[in-house]
């Protein structure tokens, strides 16, 4: 079965320094390097997500084009430099996106996801209609969100649809 590993919107806005940091960003991205490193050694394909604001809908607070918050944090460029990109501004990463082209091009049946946040484009995705085709898990070490509670309720309330997974564990 062919897989993918898709990652969702670490973006340096959710760091530290952005404008809306997120709960656990570090560990979190650290977690993502890992699962990526994995990925490369199973000869997975490796999607990269980045969420970019609507210009026509004024300012945003966070992931403005042309600003160093809306780009992918650096350490997760330098964990796969040649990732497909798949740029999207909804919350669901197949709405208005060609990732489901690209997957059916490369004959994807399985989905590993991950990123940020847990709440909203992870799950949103995970839950998209056009996810159903395919066999998904949620690498939940590898997510994060404004704190513990949203991203454990949000894990909890997706779990009886979508597989769990740990970064540190088998998961492929």
């Amino acid at each position: 079965m062919k897989q993918a590993l898709i990652v969702i919107d670490i973006q340096n806005d959710y760091f530290p320094d952005g404008n809306y940091p997120l709960w656990n960003a570090e560990k979190t991205l650290s977690h993502t390097e890992a699962a990526i490193a994995s990925a490369i050694k199973q000869e997975m394909m490796i999607i990269y997500v980045q969420h970019i604001a609507n210009p026509d809908k004024g300012a945003s607070p966070f992931f403005n084009q042309g600003t160093t918050g809306v780009k992918l944090h650096p350490r997760l460029i330098a964990a796969a430099p040649h990732a497909e990109l798949i740029i999207k501004r909804h919350a669901d990463s197949f709405y208005q996106t060609n990732l489901d082209d690209l997957l059916q091009a490369q004959g994807i049946q399985e989905l590993f996801i991950c990123g940020m946040m847990t709440q909203n484009c992870v799950t949103h995705t995970a839950l998209s209609k056009s996810a159903e085709k395919y066999q998904l898990s949620i690498l939940a070490d590898c997510c994060t969100t404004v704190d513990e509670m949203i991203h454990e309720i949000a894990l909890g309330a997706i779990s009886h649809r979508i597989a769990l997974k740990q970064s540190t564990q088998a998961w492929f």
